[in-house]
């Protein structure tokens, strides 16, 4: 979107994200109640970012989006009655804490316009190996 002269829409989006327009628009929606985007309805209407990218952060979207599960593992909850369960789960509880705290550090220091500059280089030896 940063390189875009234009609003891109939904469906854009959606096109170069693999997934659905709705899922796009939920989540835009709450990017602009936080004020990282704007949108415009019509012809010639679409997303469009409004923040400066300088300063937003991966912490700061993290939260915007309601603070999603970091990490698509972690303890299993299947027999809270089960002993070797519990135990398990007591072991690794301060390991996820700490990664995640270490991540979402991590998260704090990087931002769109990062995010930008790396997908700009990119982009360019991606054409550069087209031609």
């Amino acid at each position: 979107m940063a390189e875009h002269e234009k609003p891109m829409t939904s469906e854009q989006l959606a096109d170069c994200m693999g997934t659905n327009p709705v899922v796009v628009r939920r989540t835009m929606g709450l990017l602009r109640e936080a004020n990282i985007v704007t949108s415009a309805r019509g012809h010639a209407g679409g997303w469009r970012i409004s923040a400066d990218l300088r300063k937003v952060t991966l912490r700061d979207l993290h939260q915007v989006l309601g603070e999603p599960a970091v990490f698509a593992i972690g303890n299993r909850n299947e027999m809270p009655d089960c002993l070797v369960e519990q135990a398990v789960n007591g072991a690794l509880d301060g390991a996820f804490a700490e990664a995640e705290a270490l991540l979402l550090h991590h998260f704090s220091r990087v931002t769109l316009a990062d995010l930008a500059a790396d997908f700009s280089r990119r982009h360019a030896e991606w054409r550069k190996r087209k031609t």
